[in-house]
């Protein structure tokens, strides 16, 4: 880590502190040659591949604009749509892996979305698992009655 102040590359780390989020590490360092501090921010990023073949950056924001529209007249808060937000990423962050297909994330979605309103589920569902007809919304509900879930996409 270089120096922000004389460009020296050579830092020492005074503390390590791990964020509340439990996703990115905050160290104090100073410079040995002008002692002067600073503070850097660590974050290990999560790429998510598209089927186009592209990679972009897990965004918590882009799941809960999905599953909000999903949502839409339902009787669920903004503050749940943010608690599955994050319960989808830690759930793909466990997994230790710095890239999952796009069709995981769905998946991933799917069963906190499921717990929370069983309406936005089925919209939701219908969506990412192509539903082609009323034979597909009766399997998903008679899982649904059944406990069961199968979540192919």
């Amino acid at each position: 880590m270089h120096c922000p102040f004389c460009q020296n590359s050579d830092t020492k780390v005074i503390d390590t502190r791990i964020s509340d989020d439990g996703y990115s590490i905050r160290r104090r360092r100073e410079c040995p040659v002008c002692s002067k501090r600073f503070t850097t921010v660590e974050t290990t990023m999560l790429l998510v591949k598209k089927r186009s073949g592209s990679a972009e950056p897990f965004n918590r924001d882009k799941v809960i604009s999905g599953v909000r529209k999903a949502c839409q007249g339902r009787p669920i808060k903004e503050d749940d749509l943010k608690s599955l937000g994050q319960q989808v990423e830690e759930d793909l962050r466990s997994r230790g892996m710095a890239e999952i297909k796009s069709d995981e994330v769905g998946r991933a979605i799917l069963g906190p979305l499921r717990d929370l309103d069983e309406v936005a589920y089925l919209r939701f569902a219908s969506v990412y698992q192509n539903f082609n007809g009323l034979d597909d919304f009766e399997h998903a509900i008679s899982e649904l009655r059944n406990g069961e879930m199968h979540f192919d996409l």
